[in-house]
């Protein structure tokens, strides 16, 4: 009786270290190394260019992108300005929890891959929502900013 008990004890704990296992799995494969990454303007239709290669002709568009590097973005359409936006990496909740785990279960070289893949990270902003402007709106939109900028003093004190 006593081995009965033995084993059938032995069983569960392998079951809960399983379980633990599985909750904690590092963050590149429970994340992956790239997401989605969407962008959207008004009016709909602009043109978009990324620094990493990627293009759409026409918004609403979305590119898988790697996690890892940040990259620019050039937002465009016949009649509007041009918008340029830079897009982050920024180390995510979910990326974090998952780097944790990863460090608890499997070690310093389950942390560096997560690292280095870029799987903790997340794109900010995304969705990239984009206004255009015409470029009557844009000059109007500058002179307003220019007379809400607080005034600078070329004397010194």
């Amino acid at each position: 009786m006593f081995s009965y008990v033995s084993t059938r004890t032995g069983v569960r704990l392998l079951a809960l270290a399983g379980a633990a296992l599985s909750l904690s799995a590092c963050a590149t494969v429970t994340r992956g190394s790239s997401q989605e990454f969407r962008v959207e303007s008004t009016p709909v239709g602009a043109r978009v260019e990324t620094s990493n290669g990627f293009r759409c002709d026409a918004t609403p568009c979305e590119f898988k992108i790697s996690r890892k590097n940040p990259f620019s973005v050039s937002v465009s359409l016949d009649g509007y300005v041009t918008q340029e936006h830079e897009i982050e990496t920024k180390v995510a909740g979910a990326g974090a929890a998952g780097m944790a785990g990863n460090l608890l279960v499997g070690g310093i070289i389950g942390g560096v891959v997560d690292a280095s893949s870029g799987a903790m990270n997340d794109l900010t902003p995304n969705p990239l929502i984009v206004r255009l402007l015409t470029p009557a709106e844009q000059a109007a939109a500058d002179t307003a900013a220019r007379e809400l900028a607080p005034a600078t003093s070329g004397a010194a004190d």
